[in-house]
Formats: C-alpha cells, structure tokens, sequence
C-alpha cells in the first residue's frame, strides 16, 4: 500500500494543470488527482510508495503555476485497506445492461442484466466511477453491432470490464495490468463471477508480453486508465488492434481527450463516438482500414 499522501487547496485549474504536469513526469512517481472540495475550492492529491521528493514537486508546480507552494504530507497507515474502508456500502450501479453490486447487495439483484459481483479490494475498478460506467455503456454499444473474437482489457484494476466482456460474450479475454495486486484481484473476481476461465490475468508493463502479443491482434481493445499512459499507449495498441477494431478509452478528463485523439490518429486509430459523465470521457474510436484517416472532436 502506498506509504504518504500530499495534498494542497488550489483552484479547479490549477489543480488539473499540475495532475497534468506530474503524469508527464514518471521520475516523481506519483499517482495524482484532483477533486472538488466546495464549488469554488478543489484539492490537488498525490500518492506515493515512500517519502515524496517535496523539492523536485515545488520545482514543478513554480513551473506550472508560478510560484511556491506549501504542500501537507501525511503518512498512511500501511495496515488499513483505505481503499475497502472507502467503498464499505456502496450502491449497485447500473450501466450499459451491467449491474454491478457488492456481497452486502446480493439479494437484490434484478433479472434481465449482466450481473457483476464485485467487492472494493486494493485496485481501481468496482463500477462506481464515471469511467467506468462509461466504458460500460461504450461496451454495450459495441457488442449490439458486432462479437469480437479477441479482447484486451488494458489497466484491468479489479478485473470489472474483463468480466463483464466474458460474461456477455462468453469467449476469451486477455486482462492486463502493471500491478500484481490488481490481476491477482481480477483473477479472484473473474472466479466469484463463473467466469475464471475466460479471464487470463497478465501482469507486465506495456503490451509487449508475449502473454498478449500471442493472442492478438484484438478487435476489442479497452483500456481504463489516465491520460498519460493512455497516450504513452497509443503505439503500441495501434500496433496490436485489428484492422478494423473497436478501441475504447476512458480515464480521460474533457480537457485533455482532444489531446489523446491526437495521439491516437498518429497511430490510424480514430474517433467514432465520445461519451460524456461528469468531468470524464469515454472515447470510442476505430483502428482504421487504411492508414492516415482523421477524424474531430
């Protein structure tokens, strides 16, 4: 578990300027967010495996937003699942024809959807966040026009949208993340969903494992993460989607997705539909036939 926590009050734009800034710099690793506190106040947070380098994060934040800045830093207990204690109680969701609930809701789930049983655990992904809701409806809408043979669920986290591909298709799907916490978590969830056995969990960084290489290419790629590996990505996932495939992104705020189209029209995978929730769009685009094909925003 993450061992500190820094924090600091600043104005709506000036707290996604600097999460900006700081995933384009993986020498702070740190994992960074910004929420809102009141209408007019919004807090910049960050996390990080050991004590944070306070100079090189004021070096940058001088940079970004022109001048110095007091940041509190808080250790965190390593012995509460923060995460789980969060996420005690939380509603089912509704999203795409998925209904995704905890064990404490298990009587009442409804007839007629995908059913996603999914406890908090120690990794992004129990259906809540408008991400995720997104890339459910995005999902949905694809699979009403075509059943993709191979799919690739890129930033796995708890294994959510994996399963619930499985689960509707049921064929094979290819569950990748950097963190071993969150395939070993996706692994135990696809088995509590009778589906642990068209979930294949890989754990590596990129997509350059032979794992996902050998499945490919996919006509489904989803990746459900932040702007800045998603960008980092576009590459690679150009290189392993179909011609033809079905890309979708989310982890993206509104104003950095023309940003992430950018990157992925480099790579001839372009833009078909966007989905709006929140402060966050889901992209749904297409790996192009032929190369060079643009597309707005």
């Amino acid at each position: 578990m993450p061992q500190s926590q820094i924090s600091l009050p600043l104005t709506r734009d000036q707290a996604y300027a600097l999460v900006d800034a700081i995933m384009e710099r993986d020498d702070l690793a740190l994992s960074a967010s910004a929420r809102a506190e009141t209408d007019d106040t919004w807090v910049f947070e960050a996390i990080c495996d050991a004590r944070p380098d306070v100079d090189a994060l004021n070096a940058l934040a001088r940079h970004v937003l022109g001048g110095s800045l007091d940041f509190a830093v808080e250790r965190i207990d390593p012995g509460i699942d923060w995460v789980a204690k969060s996420l005690e109680g939380l509603k089912p969701v509704a999203a795409g024809g998925f209904y995704i609930y905890g064990s404490h809701n298990r009587d009442r789930v409804p007839g007629g959807m995908t059913a996603l049983l999914i406890d908090a655990a120690q990794a992004f992904g129990t259906g809540h966040h408008q991400t995720t809701t997104g890339c459910l409806e995005a999902i949905e809408r694809v699979l009403k026009r075509k059943k993709p043979r191979a799919m690739l669920d890129v930033g796995t986290g708890t294994g959510v949208l994996a399963i619930a591909l499985a689960k509707r298709t049921r064929l094979p799907v290819v569950a990748t993340d950097i963190d071993p916490v969150a395939t070993a978590t996706a692994r135990a969830n696809a088995r509590r969903n009778q589906v642990g056995n068209r979930v294949f969990c890989v754990t590596a960084p990129g997509l350059a494992n032979l794992e996902i290489t050998r499945n490919g290419p996919y006509d489904l790629v989803v990746a459900n993460i932040l702007a800045g590996p998603l960008k980092t990505l576009a590459p690679a996932i150009g290189h392993i989607a179909r011609p033809g495939a079905t890309v979708i992104l989310s982890g993206i705020l509104h104003h950095q997705a023309a940003r992430i189209v950018a990157a992925y029209r480099q790579a001839d995978i372009v833009l078909e539909r966007r989905i709006r929730r929140g402060e966050w769009s889901t992209l749904m685009l297409r790996r192009a036939m032929a190369p060079k094909r643009g597309a707005g925003i």
